[in-house]
């Protein structure tokens, strides 16, 4: 389902739970901070009490100069793991990503679970992140056919989709360079 307000306070929590504390020292976190995450491929699972029990966001991104989204976090309840609810949020995330028009999606990422939904290495297509990266966790999926062709380069953030200046300093975001 999409991600609903009373969700947001409840995925953090989740993503250390997850990922731990330090998650936030990570290059894709660079990307994505002080950035709106896209509305409209935000979607959680939810139990029959409706607890939160998995999470997907996407981020626009630059691929060079060209758009793209960056997939992640995607985060399941520890103890819920394993039951293919993370799978399905991603099938389905990617599904509608396809349906909206966008055209690549990137995400850093165990290549044995992203590569059944054809992600490949991104680094064989000339990608290159702002910051340290395992090379095999680094990985790109073109949503329509030909999209990368001759797209290489720094993957950068997307300024347009920053937020406000007040809505930075209420979430504790700082400036990034």
């Amino acid at each position: 389902m999409p991600e609903r307000p009373v969700d947001g306070p409840l995925i953090d929590p989740l993503l250390d739970r997850t990922f731990g504390h330090d998650r936030h020292g990570k290059t894709v976190y660079r990307l994505r901070e002080g950035i709106r995450p896209v509305t409209a491929l935000s979607f959680v699972a939810v139990h029959e009490d409706d607890s939160l029990l998995a999470s997907i966001r996407y981020w626009p991104i630059r691929i060079a100069d060209h758009p793209a989204i960056l997939l992640g976090p995607l985060a399941v309840e520890p103890a819920q793991q394993g039951r293919g609810i993370g799978k399905g949020l991603v099938y389905h995330s990617l599904t509608e990503a396809r349906k909206q028009g966008h055209s690549a999606c990137v995400v850093v990422g165990d290549p044995a679970y992203y590569e059944p939904f054809g992600f490949q290495s991104a680094v064989s297509y000339g990608l290159i992140l702002p910051g340290p990266v395992d090379p095999p966790r680094f990985q790109v999926l073109e949503l329509k056919p030909g999209a990368l062709d001759g797209v290489q380069g720094l993957i950068g953030r997307e300024e347009s989709a920053a937020l406000p200046g007040e809505e930075r300093a209420a979430a504790g975001v700082r400036q990034v360079s």
